[in-house]
Order: C-alpha cells, then structure tokens, then sequence
C-alpha cells in the first residue's frame, strides 16, 4: 500500500469513526482556550476540566487574571501539576496580552509563541480550534500514530508534524488532527495496545511494528 493510499484509507476511515469531532477542552473563547491548552501540558484533558471552572469563575478574561497574584493562580490549578511554571505563564501572557494585544489573544503563530509558557504545540491548537485557522498540532497520541502508520520517522514531533502536513490535504487539518487523537485514545493507545481492535494500524501498519506487536515487544 502506497502512502498516499494509506492516507485516503485513514481519512475514510476516520470520517466514518469519527463525523463530529468535539474539543475536548472546555472554553467560551480563545482566551479560555488559551489558558486549557497550557494547563494540558503533562496532564489529561479530564483533569483541565475540572479545575478550569474553579479558576475561571474567579478570572475568565486576562484584566481579572492578572488582578490575582502567581501564588493565588498556582493553589487553584495545582491539581494539573507543573503549577509554578504554568501560574507564571498564565499571569505573564495575561499582562502581554492586556498591554500588547487590547486584552485579546492574537491570531498569529509568531505572537502565540512570543507569550509566556506558550510553544508551537500550544499555539496551532489555539490558531486550529479557536480561528479555525489550518494547523497540525501534534500531541502523543499523533505522533505514536504517526509512526505505527508508517508514514513518519518517529524521531521527533517536528518531523512528525511536517509529514502531516505534507500528506494530508490542508482544508482537514483541524478535524482531522482531533479524529486521529480520539483514534489513539480509543484504539491504539501506548499501553495496553490490542491490535485487534486497531483497524487502521492492521490495514496500513508498519511491517517493523506490527512484526514487534506479534512477538509481544511493540515498539510504541
């Protein structure tokens, strides 16, 4: 199987799994967003869910955020863990923002990573869910899948993501970097692997994967 007929094999099939697609971070607006997707770093979305409410209830724009000192953000989201790093980042872009954007979040890549505590990862999910604008954000599940796939190295995510981009048509890249996220989670995640329940991997999957998988050493 050629990878340009993995790739329409995987989208089919995705679309199939998958014809709506919900964010899985709870916002109202990129400013919300912002601030889920950073507390998302090392921690699950389950997790961010139930600690945003707490602290946007108390600051849900950056003028109230910045109104709370660092240490009164870091004890409410302490739960998502690296909270010192993150109530830094999250104080700090809020004040950016306020003084550099009219207490809006900016609508570009090179702005997004100029914030605090802010990386590519976190701006393409923001520019991709929040302005719609196309972007490939790759998490885990993304690059674990990547690889199993056959159509990317593994060797890191920035290849990972440039492959992604390269192989699937631009106009899917915000639904379909979600489908392939719920994907990994539902049926091929790291651990607890069963290739049973893995269509797409069986269909299109890595010999050296798949080798490893039958002689119970998967790779990923």
């Amino acid at each position: 199987m050629t990878k340009q007929q993995k790739v329409e094999y995987i989208i089919r099939t995705l679309n199939e799994l998958y014809p709506e697609v919900p964010i899985p971070l709870d916002h109202k607006d990129p400013y919300t967003l912002l601030i889920a997707v950073l507390l998302s770093a090392q921690s699950t979305d389950v997790r961010v869910n139930q600690i945003t409410p707490l602290l946007f209830e108390v600051a849900d724009n950056p003028y109230d955020m910045i109104k709370l000192s660092v240490e009164e953000i870091r004890e409410i989201i302490k739960p998502v863990g690296l909270s010192p790093m993150k109530s830094k980042g999250i104080h700090g872009l809020s004040r950016i923002i306020i003084e550099k954007h009219n207490g809006k979040v900016p609508a570009s890549f090179e702005a997004l990573e100029a914030l605090p505590a802010v990386g590519h990862k976190t701006a393409s999910v923001v520019m991709s869910q929040a302005f719609n604008i196309p972007a490939f954000p790759v998490d885990t599940h993304i690059h674990r899948l990547m690889y199993r796939w056959g159509l990317s190295t593994g060797k890191n995510v920035v290849q990972t993501e440039r492959d992604a981009k390269r192989l699937f048509p631009k106009d899917l890249w915000n639904k379909l970097h979600l489908q392939i996220i719920y994907y990994g989670r539902q049926y091929s995640p790291a651990r607890g692997w069963n290739l049973k329940k893995d269509i797409i991997t069986r269909k299109v999957g890595r010999k050296s994967v798949l080798d490893a998988y039958y002689k119970k050493t998967p790779k990923f």
